[in-house]
């Protein structure tokens, strides 16, 4: 195993002008107090430790649905998904991942299929581990459409830090499950909606991985409609 590749990550291009940033303010530091210096040392570390985004390996079974997001599992529950996404008005059940500061936050695609919809909506910057984050908080929404026709919603919500939600598709992109589709600076959440009748195959308080942890398996939700 390279040793250097399992503590040095690469660092995706969104974060190159904060860490450059957190550099130059370093260097100032220094010329005033070696301390002072040695802080901005760390926080510049920090900041290239949050914009790292490390290679995945993602499970490839078909129906498979994957965490969107490194971090923690904090909400499972019904709730209708937002709005603008223009989705079916009723309860599904929406599995929510907290990100803190130290997650990585690039964000990856929890199924494959085509975006058929992505809505930007201003709001407040409540804790995103909130249940009222989902309602009143900044957040960005995609709907994605998957080959047999069923709809997955997935959005980012801003946090009590989080000041910038990036997206990098657009309706009418195609993507693969675990495929990079956008970030958050600093600290925030993501909610995947579940299509009608699939449950979830993680608890609160569960550690996700973004693009490798399985939330839920669409196999296991047809065969039980089957049966």
């Amino acid at each position: 195993m390279n040793m250097i590749g399992t503590f040095i990550k690469p660092m995706h291009p969104e974060g190159r002008k904060f860490v450059a940033t957190f550099a130059a303010v370093t260097v100032g530091l220094f010329l005033l107090s070696d301390i002072l210096g040695w802080v901005g040392v760390i926080l510049t570390i920090w900041c290239y430790y949050f914009f790292r985004d490390p290679e995945r390996v993602t499970p490839t079974g078909p129906g498979l649905i994957i965490s969107p997001a490194d971090g923690i599992v904090s909400l499972i529950e019904p709730a209708i998904p937002p709005a603008e996404l223009g989705m079916a008005d009723e309860p599904l059940t929406r599995v929510s991942v907290f990100m803190n500061v130290f997650n990585c936050h690039v964000n990856r695609a929890p199924i494959a299929g085509e975006i058929t919809a992505v809505a930007y909506r201003p709001g407040k910057f409540f804790n995103a581990s909130l249940d009222k984050a989902s309602v009143d908080n900044e957040r960005n929404s995609l709907c994605i459409r998957m080959a047999d026709g069923r709809s997955i919603a997935v959005v980012q919500i801003a946090g009590l830090v989080a000041r910038r939600i990036v997206c990098f598709v657009k309706p009418g992109s195609e993507m693969q499950t675990g495929e990079r589709f956008g970030l958050i600076r600093f600290g925030s959440r993501l909610d995947v909606y579940l299509p009608n009748g699939v449950e979830p195959m993680v608890k609160v308080g569960q550690t996700m991985i973004a693009a490798e942890s399985v939330i839920a398996d669409l196999n296991v939700a047809d065969a039980a409609q089957a049966e």
